[in-house]
């Protein structure tokens, strides 16, 4: 988005007469501007409100295209563009009426951050404001707008940055507004990546790496189709994933839900860090019998299709637990190819389960609850709405999971502890703080080699720190959302 936003140069003044200009928004425009009033009212997420309007309103092809690129790419922006705006609007973003700064963060994405002629981009969004704000809010937006496109993305980054570090003294302040995270997210995701064992110098690409429109990725569910078949399948564009032998990457984009493959739930969506942490899981050694496996945290299904898949490859069975009945429901629809593995989906407080089934089964997966500051990317409304406060009751929730599925695995089987967040808190501090309290009750738990397990399961080398023996998966780095995960053994 910015190397587009370079391309274009300078931008220019709208020259359109106002009798030239269109007196309301294009159809593509319209549903962006609705995704945003309703992410931002009902606190929505655009990744279930954007398709089915698209379809409702018969927007397909490239305005269908068009109307994604500008819905996420205005969400992930939404912190570079406040910043903007507010210079442009000489009042603090605050101060403008919701509904008018959602039309202003449009136009700004298309003047700054996509290849849109700049006089369509004005044009196109005030007419959008005449039709949904009335003429008197649409004269404010063609003036902030003409404002913004006065200048090119370098120079407002420049400008905003120097305004939120006026000494030069915090580094973290002019990344969180130029590459448009919250402050407190740019602070944890440098002490993450030291954390994790990597150099802090690699901030500025994985926050670059975080608002950048992730590939489609495909799981080829084993068994139910092969990687080959469903390469062919979804044809020119695809590749192969480069970490786990289940992936499939639709480069040229499309729409999944049009490969029967994906219909019929052979195949479905799923990050690839996804598919190799539950691949990670099924690969890992154990201690005797390897018949019942747990999905303590199933919806909503994508880690426990993958693992019905692969239980039924072995003869175990798999139990998917979830406590929202609605998330159970969506688990039921992505098992039902594989549905002669599955034990049960049920219903339940997966924090009861291992004093309910005290030692009941073989490998257990505790896709915990998280802030989800690894999957930005594919949830770019996610970083508006976390904050620091959640961190606490999140990971005192993680403890607590995995506590119980510490429990619920038998001595010699193998719990997953996955994240999708490197936050430190949610990831190794709560390993510890569990493996110390199970501890205390008398169950003894090793740690196994989960970065020996996911290059097992890669086929070659993956790029992890040395010395480490747990897992945390990078978007700059592999090109995944950030997984982390951790492989611990019960002993008997």
């Amino acid at each position: 988005q910015r190397g587009a936003a370079r391309s274009q140069g300078r931008t220019q003044r709208s020259a359109a007469a106002p009798s030239q200009r269109r007196r309301s928004g294009d159809p593509a425009r319209g549903v962006a501007f609705d995704v945003l009033r309703e992410v931002h009212g009902s606190d929505a997420y655009a990744n279930l409100v954007l398709p089915p309007l698209l379809r409702e309103r018969g927007i397909r092809g490239r305005d269908a295209g068009f109307a994604t690129e500008l819905t996420y790419g205005t969400l992930r922006l939404r912190g570079r563009y406040d910043a903007i705006l507010a210079v442009a609007a000489d009042r603090p973003v605050d101060r403008i009426d919701p509904p008018v700064l959602d039309l202003l963060r449009l136009g700004a994405h298309q003047l700054l951050g996509m290849r849109v002629p700049p006089h369509a981009a004005v044009s196109e969004t005030v007419g959008l404001g005449r039709e949904r704000v009335g003429t008197g809010a649409s004269q404010f937006v063609n003036a902030v707008l003409r404002t913004v496109g006065r200048d090119d993305l370098d120079t407002w980054l420049a400008r905003v940055a120097d305004a939120a570090d006026p000494r030069g003294t915090d580094p973290d302040a002019r990344l969180a507004v130029v590459e448009s995270h919250p402050a407190w997210v740019v602070r944890a995701l440098r002490e993450a990546l030291v954390g994790h064992g990597r150099s802090a110098d690699e901030l500025r690409d994985l926050l670059v790496a975080d608002d950048e429109a992730p590939r489609v990725t495909l799981v080829a569910r084993p068994g139910l189709v092969d990687r080959a078949a469903l390469l062919d399948e979804a044809g020119e564009g695809a590749r192969a994933g480069g970490l786990t032998p289940t992936a499939v990457v639709l480069e040229g984009g499309g729409d999944p839900a049009a490969l029967a493959a994906v219909r019929e739930a052979r195949a479905g969506v799923q990050d690839e860090g996804s598919q190799a942490v539950a691949l990670a899981l099924a690969a890992a050694p154990l201690e005797g019998r390897d018949e019942r496996w747990l999905d303590l945290c199933a919806g909503p299904g994508g880690k426990a299709a993958l693992l019905a898949a692969l239980a039924a490859g072995r003869g175990a069975r798999l139990v998917a637990n979830e406590v929202q009945p609605h998330r159970a429901r969506l688990v039921e629809q992505s098992v039902r190819a594989a549905r002669s593995a599955v034990e049960a989906v049920r219903v339940g407080d997966g924090r009861t389960v291992g004093e309910d089934e005290p030692g009941a089964y073989d490998r257990v997966m505790v896709d915990a609850p998280c802030t989800g500051l690894g999957a930005l990317r594919r949830r770019p409304e996610s970083r508006w709405r976390r904050t620091p406060a959640d961190v606490a009751p999140l990971s005192a929730l993680q403890r607590e999971l995995l506590g119980s599925a510490l429990r619920a695995v038998r001595p010699g089987g193998v719990v997953a502890y996955v994240t999708c967040s490197p936050h430190l808190a949610e990831t190794r501090l709560v390993v510890t703080d569990a493996v110390r309290a199970a501890a205390r009750a008398g169950l003894r738990v090793e740690t196994l080699d989960a970065a020996a397990v996911v290059r097992e399961v890669a086929g070659g080398d993956v790029a992890l720190p040395e010395g480490r023996t747990d897992v945390q998966l990078w978007p700059h780095v592999h090109g995944t959302d950030a997984m982390h995960l951790t492989l611990l053994r019960r002993e008997a």
